[in-house]
C-alpha cells in the first residue's frame, strides 16, 4: 500500500491549523495523543478485549460525543488526568497541552482520526506514515525539530555496517524520536538476514530496545513512533526513560549502542541567581568510571557509552569534530579510547546532511573490550565522505546509495580483511585509507581529525559545487552564525 497518500491527507489538516498559531510540531503532539486514544479504543473491543487503563469518562467515545466549548474543556481534563497515569499511558501524556483552540478544528481533527482503523493496519504502513510526519516535522528548521531527527539513510548505513542480532540488546542514550531502534528492529526482521523464531521476536518486541530521552515531547513521538512499528505495547511499560542518562551510570549494559547524542559543546544547568533571574552553568559530570570530567556533552556522551557496553558490546555514535581534535579532556579520552576500545572506523560525513544548520560530523565505531595491558586499537580506518561532497536537504539530499561504498568498504562480515581504495593519481589511496595506532598516537594531542584527499574547489574553478547548491550552503552557514549570535545575546542578557 502507498502511503505517500496517507500522509499527505493526515498532514494537509496541518495547513489549517497553522493560520491559528499551532506549529508543525504542535500539530504532532496532538495529533500522537488522538491517534493512541483511537488505538486504545479499538483494543478495548473484541477480539482483544484489552484494559489500556483509560477510564471510561475519558476514553474515545468522551470525546468524539462531545463539540464546541464543551469538547475543548473535556479535551484539556482528558490530557491533565491521563498524563498522572503510569506505564506507557503516562509517558505519553506527560505534560500533554491542548494546542488547538478552535474547537471546531479540534472536531475535524478527531473525525479524521476516527476515520482510520489504526490496529489493523499494517505496522509497516501506520509506522511509515508516522515517519513520514516526524521527517516532515523536522524539515520546520525554525521549531528546531531537527535536532531531534537523525537522517534515515545514515541511520540505516549504520545499521548495516553493526548489524545487530536477534536476542541481543539495544540501548540509545538519547535516543530522540527512536530512529536506530526502527532500523535495528528492520535489519533484524528482514528475512534476508535473520529467520527469527518465536522467542526471538518476542524479545524483539519487549526487552530488545532501552534509552533515554529528557525532552517530554519528543520522547512521547519516539514512543508512539516505537509502537506503531510494533514495537512495545499500549499497555506495556515503556522502555525508554526520562532521566538524563550522564548523571549516572545505570548499571545496565547492552550489545549495541546506537546514538547521534545532541549537538552543542557544552552541558548546562539553568539556577535561579540571588537577584531571582535564571542563569545557566555549565555542567561537568564528576563519575567515576569516566576517563576525564569536562562539561563538553558530546565528549561525556563518547564516555558514557564506552560504560554501556558489554566487553564485547559495539557502538557506532555521530559526533562533530572537536572530538576527533579539542585538547585537555578530549586528549585523553581519545587515547583512553585507543587503549582500551578497539577503534576501528571513523566516517567523516560532509555538511548538508542535518537539519541542524553547518554541522561538520563523523561517525565513530569501536567495539569494547576487556582490561588489557596492550592497547586494542592496532589501526583505524577512515573513510572520506566529505571532501569533494555536495549535500543539501531539499534540491540534493544524502541517500542510502550514496553510502554504499562505505558499507562494502567496512566489510562487516570480516573486517579484518579490508582493503584501501585505489582512485587515481590526486588520491592514492582514495576514499578509504588505515592509520596505524602509532601514527595516530604521535600526532599532536593525537588528534583523529586526519584528511588526505585534496579539496578540488579550492585548486580548480571547474569543480566548483552548482550555484543553487553554493547558495544553499551560504544560507546554511548564515543561519548557523546568527544562531549563535542569538545564544551569545541571550547569555549577555542574562548578564
Amino acid at each position: 500500500m502507498n502511503t505517500a497518500p496517507i500522509i499527505t491527507k493526515v498532514w494537509s489538516f496541518c495547513t489549517t491549523l497553522r493560520d491559528d498559531g499551532v506549529s508543525y510540531g504542535d500539530y504532532l503532539e496532538q495529533l500522537t495523543y488522538l491517534i493512541f486514544l483511537k488505538m486504545a479504543d479499538e483494543y478495548a473491543k473484541p477480539p482483544y478485549s484489552r484494559d489500556i487503563g483509560i477510564p471510561p469518562e475519558f476514553n474515545w467515545q468522551s470525546l468524539k460525543s462531545r463539540r464546541g466549548a464543551e469538547l475543548e474543556f473535556h479535551y484539556v481534563t482528558l490530557l491533565q488526568d491521563l498524563g498522572t497515569r503510569t506505564g506507557m499511558l503516562g509517558q505519553i501524556f506527560t505534560k500533554a497541552q491542548n494546542k488547538i483552540q478552535d474547537p471546531a478544528k479540534l472536531y475535524r481533527l478527531i473525525a479524521m482520526v476516527d476515520s482510520t482503523d489504526w490496529v489493523t493496519m499494517g505496522a509497516d504502513i501506520k509506522g511509515d506514515i508516522y515517519e513520514g510526519l516526524l521527517e516532515k516535522n523536522a524539515e520546520d528548521t525554525k521549531s528546531g525539530a531537527g535536532q531531534y531527527f537523525t537522517p534515515r539513510a545514515l541511520i540505516r548505513a549504520i545499521v548495516e555496517c553493526v548489524r545487530p542480532e536477534p536476542g541481543k540488546l539495544v540501548a540509545d542514550p538519547a535516543c530522540g524520536t527512536g530512529g536506530f531502534f526502527l532500523a535495528a528492529y528492520d535489519f533484524i526482521t528482514n528475512a534476508d538476514n535473520f529467520q527469527l523464531n518465536v522467542k526471538q521476536k518476542a524479545f524483539l518486541k519487549h526487552e530488545a530496545f532501552h534509552g533515554n530521552e529528557i525532552v517530554a515531547n519528543t520522547r512521547r513521538l519516539c514512543l508512539m513512533n516505537m509502537f506503531l512499528h510494533n514495537i512495545g505495547e499500549i499497555d506495556g511499560v515503556a522502555t525508554i526513560s526520562p532521566n538524563d542518562s550522564l548523571v549516572a551510570d545505570a548499571g545496565k549494559r547492552f550489545d549495541y549502542v546506537l546514538a547521534n547524542p545532541p549537538f552543542g559543546k557544552k552541558s548546562s544547568m539553568t539556577f535561579t541567581n540571588e537577584e531571582g533571574e535564571q542563569e545557566k552553568d555549565d555542567l561537568t559530570y564528576n563519575r567515576q568510571d569516566f576517563w576525564a570530567s569536562t562539561s563538553n556533552k558530546q565528549l561525556n556522551f563518547v564516555q558514557h557509552i564506552r560504560t554501556m557496553l558489554k566487553t564485547t558490546g559495539h557502538a557506532a555514535v555521530v559526533v562533530p569534530d572537536n572530538v576527533l581534535f579539542e585538547g585537555g579532556a578530549g586528549e585523553t579520552i581519545r587515547k583512553k579510547l585507543l587503549e582500551n576500545t578497539d577503534l576501528h572506523t571513523i566516517l567523516r560525513l560532509p555538511t548538508g546532511v542535518f537539519y541542524a544548520q553547518g554541522v561538520k560530523a563523523n561517525v565513530i565505531f569501536f567495539d569494547n573490550r576487556e582490561a588489557s595491558p596492550n592497547p586494542w586499537t592496532k589501526e583505524v580506518w577512515y573513510y572520506d565522505y566529505r571532501t569533494n561532497i555536495h549535500h543539501t536537504l531539499k534540491k540534493k539530499p544524502m541517500r542510502f546509495e550514496h553510502l554504499s561504498e562505505f558499507i562494502e568498504c567496512y566489510n562487516s562480515r570480516n573486517r579484518h580483511r579490508r582493503k584501501a581504495t585505489w582512485d587515481d593519481e590526486d588520491a592514492p589511496d582514495g576514499r578509504w585509507r588505515s592509520y596505524s595506532y602509532e601514527e595516530l598516537t604521535g600526532r599532536d594531542k593525537t588528534s583523529l581529525d586526519v584528511f588526505w584527499l585534496k579539496d578540488k574547489s579550492l585548486v580548480d574553478l571547474d569543480n566548483l559545487p552548482e550555484p543553487e547548491e553554493l547558495a544553499e550552503q551560504i544560507i546554511e552557514n548564515l543561519e548557523s552564525g546568527l544562531d549563535s549570535f542569538r545564544k551569545v545575546l541571550a547569555r549577555l542578557q542574562r548578564h
